[in-house]
């Protein structure tokens, strides 16, 4: 992998948010143990349970695996601050109280930046997003100056809430990052074992064996075991 860029490494919090359980594990896992192990403050946002992506699976009973596996997830990482906004899966529209609801959640956390999954409309050729993905990624970006500005959504300062102009970059999951975060094996292996956890969820995907699967993505986002540093990309725009 060439490299352009650094991530940042002058900041002490930032959330993750993203559209449904195992998002975060598909993407920015091994960046996420990689900050939380130097002492880095994350948590997460997650616009649905998922319960939408099992078939067969009731969306109820489906909500509250996906819910307790994220958990579980969110645990390999060093990841104790997780929150669902409870928007329905596969339903996501950016819309006023999406942001409204992002922009709480980012003056309640405060951060000094966030990440957030792919939102173009492919993910490279052929391969189209998912609606939720590219609604919620763009109501995240829109987001972080409505949380800054004090009269876009007035009643936030009635929840004592006050303007958070402090998030000073978004980085993005994409296929094509412009920033790197050199991560070690154990972050690695955190990864792995963090995807892993989506056991319903991976199992419903595939008859591969599931840890299996996690591995083989952990290493698609990191570069591969014959690649002399592994790093997680990110897109990065500057706020």
């Amino acid at each position: 992998m060439e490299t352009s860029s650094e991530m940042p490494a002058d900041w002490q919090r930032a959330l993750v948010v993203m559209a449904h359980p195992d998002d975060p594990e598909y993407g920015a896992a091994a960046a996420v143990a990689q900050w939380t192990t130097a002492g880095k403050s994350i948590g997460y946002v997650l616009a649905t349970r998922g319960e939408a992506g099992i078939a067969g699976l009731d969306p109820q009973e489906a909500a509250v695996i996906r819910a307790e596996e994220q958990r579980r997830a969110c645990g390999h990482v060093g990841v104790g601050d997780l929150e669902f906004l409870d928007y329905a899966d596969g339903r996501i529209e950016n819309i006023p109280d999406l942001r409204l609801d992002i922009a709480r959640s980012i003056r309640r956390h405060r951060p000094d930046g966030i990440i957030t999954l792919n939102f173009g409309q492919t993910w490279g050729p052929g391969s189209w997003n998912s609606p939720d993905h590219r609604n919620l990624g763009t109501a995240v970006m829109d987001a972080v100056a409505d949380a800054a500005n004090e009269w876009i959504f007035p009643e936030l300062a009635a929840e004592n809430l006050p303007p958070h102009a402090g998030v000073r970059w978004v980085g993005v999951c994409t296929m094509h990052p412009t920033h790197w975060l050199d991560v070690d094996e154990d972050s690695i292996e955190r990864a792995v074992r963090s995807l892993s956890e989506h056991r319903r969820y991976l199992e419903a995907l595939s008859p591969e064996p599931v840890e299996a699967q996690a591995r083989r993505q952990i290493e698609l986002t990191t570069g591969g075991p014959d690649t002399a540093s592994r790093r997680v990309g990110f897109e990065l725009y500057r706020f």
